[in-house]
C-alpha cells in the first residue's frame, strides 16, 4: 500500500509539473521576450543567431528547450561562466517570454564543410543511423531527421547550430561538466564518441536545414 501511494504521490507530482509547465508555454508573451532579448545580442545577436561560433544560435530552437535552460541556469543545475549574473532575477515567466521570442525567429541556415567528404559522411551515419559497435543511437530518434528537436520532450533543435558550439556541448556532456539533461541521456551518448566522431556531427547539423 505505502509504494502505491508513494506511486501515485510521484504520479500526480509529474502531472502536476507538466500541467505548470504548459501553462506557462501557453501564457508565453514572445513581446514581453524581446525587450528582455536585448541583453542577450551581444553573445547570441539581436535576432538570436550568435556572430561567434563560441556562443549557441537561440532563434528558432523549441521553446521549451530554451526555457528550461535558462531556468537551470538560473538555478545552478547548469553552470556557464559566461552567463553569471544574467538571469539570476528572471522569474519562471520571464524565462518563458524570452524563450518564445528566440522560438519565434527564423532559425540560422549554416553551411557545412565540404571540402571533407569523409568527415561530412561520418557525420550524417551517426546523425542518422548511430554507430551500433560503439553503442550510440541515432541522433535523428530524439533531434529529428530535420533536426528541429521535440518540444514536447523538450529535445533541442540541431538545425543551423554552430559547430564550435557543438562540439564543445558534446565534450561538455562527456566530461561530467554538463549534467542538466534527462536521465544523463547525453552523457552516456557523447562519452561514446570520439573528437572526430563529435566533430563530424556537428559538421553535419551545421547545414541540417
Amino acid at each position: 500500500m505505502r509504494k502505491l501511494l508513494a506511486s501515485l504521490a510521484i504520479t500526480m507530482g509529474a502531472v502536476g509539473a507538466a500541467h505548470a509547465q504548459t501553462d506557462y508555454q501557453a501564457d508565453a508573451d514572445a513581446s514581453a521576450g524581446q525587450e528582455m532579448s536585448q541583453t542577450c545580442a551581444a553573445c547570441h545577436g539581436q535576432q538570436g543567431i550568435s556572430p561567434s561560433g563560441a556562443f549557441p544560435n537561440l532563434a528558432g530552437q523549441q521553446m521549451s528547450y530554451l526555457a528550461k535552460q535558462i531556468m537551470d541556469i538560473r538555478d545552478g543545475d547548469r553552470v556557464v561562466p559566461q552567463m553569471a549574473g544574467i538571469v539570476d532575477d528572471y522569474s519562471d515567466q520571464d524565462a518563458w517570454d524570452a524563450a518564445a521570442y528566440f522560438a519565434e525567429q527564423d532559425a540560422n541556415l549554416g553551411q557545412t564543410n565540404d571540402e571533407d567528404a569523409e568527415l561530412l559522411a561520418r557525420g550524417e551515419e551517426i546523425y542518422r543511423a548511430g554507430d551500433m559497435a560503439k553503442g550510440i543511437p541515432a541522433c535523428s530518434a530524439c533531434h529529428t531527421p530535420t533536426g528541429v528537436g521535440i518540444g514536447s520532450a523538450v529535445y533541442p533543435g540541431l538545425s543551423g547550430q554552430h559547430a564550435q558550439y557543438t562540439v564543445s556541448t558534446l565534450q561538455a556532456f562527456a566530461s561530467g561538466d554538463r549534467t542538466n539533461d534527462p536521465n544523463n541521456i547525453m552523457g552516456d551518448i557523447a562519452s561514446k564518441m570520439s573528437d572526430r566522431d563529435m566533430e563530424a556531427v556537428a559538421n553535419y547539423v551545421l547545414g541540417l536545414n
